[in-house]
């Protein structure tokens, strides 16, 4: 039997529903109350500078309802991207601030509606090796956001990353066209080649219930997934818990 992948749920969402009314709610402390209530093993937050859906005030709101549930929260975000005057203090400031026990750096720009695509390591090495210093002092574990075709993965290990995020954005959509051989094949293999380079596995973006179990099968050893916009989207027919529990009989099926 596998080990189990780890859920970590991401709640920019019931962020992104609250802001387009104002106000406090739908509250995304309530939601991550929620869904760890309902076995999700952790909590992702993704605050961007135009704090357009989760902002650093809820982070801060969040982190200790994370470490009461014993579990991981997971910041992610460009650690290039500065500190503005609309109050995003930056990612390693906001990383001192909470504490995660993971922050996964990300680079997507300003005017991305999502992230859709990883770091070029052979460009972006020797400007991250500092910041993952400076995260790893901070007590939080790094993991790159990378794309499945990604060269040279074993730069990440060797500037000092813990994990890779496979960007599986292509997976989901070759798994919807119904073809998604060729890019399985790629995430597996991107992933044997981080582990073993000393690199932990975790995986994310337009994962649901449908093609999640496909991508576990096909890919072993991934230690964590990250679903939030899906699992939310699910969730509005059938519900936070039951929504969740969904996903985690997913996972386990996976690794039987």
């Amino acid at each position: 039997m596998r080990a189990m992948t780890k859920l970590s749920v991401n709640v920019n969402k019931i962020a992104v529903l609250r802001n387009s009314r104002g106000g406090a709610l739908p509250s995304p402390v309530a939601a991550a109350r929620a869904v760890l209530a309902a076995g999700a093993h952790g909590i992702t937050v993704h605050p961007r500078p135009d704090r357009r859906h989760v902002r650093p005030d809820d982070v801060d709101a969040l982190a200790p309802v994370v470490r009461e549930a014993h579990v991981e929260l997971n910041v992610e975000g460009n650690p290039f991207a500065p500190a503005n005057a609309a109050g995003y203090p930056g990612l390693l400031a906001l990383i001192e601030r909470v504490r995660p026990a993971q922050a996964t750096f990300v680079p997507d720009g300003d005017g991305q509606v999502t992230s859709d695509h990883g770091f070029d390591l052979a460009r972006d090495a020797a400007r991250l090796a500092p910041l993952i210093a400076r995260a790893h002092a901070l007590g939080a574990r790094v993991s790159l956001f990378v794309d499945e075709d990604v060269r040279e993965v074993e730069r990440a290990a060797a500037i000092g990353a813990d994990r890779i995020e496979i960007y599986t954005g292509p997976y989901a959509q070759t798994h919807a066209a119904g073809d998604a051989a060729a890019s399985l094949a790629r995430c597996a293999a991107l992933a044997d080649r981080a582990q073993r380079a000393g690199l932990g596995v975790n995986a994310g973006h337009d994962l649901d219930q449908r093609n999640l179990g496909a991508f576990l099968a096909a890919v072993p050893g991934v230690l964590e997934v990250s679903i939030g916009h899906a699992l939310i989207g699910e969730a509005l027919y059938d519900g936070l818990d039951r929504t969740v529990r969904n996903y985690l009989a997913v996972i386990a099926a996976a690794a039987r």
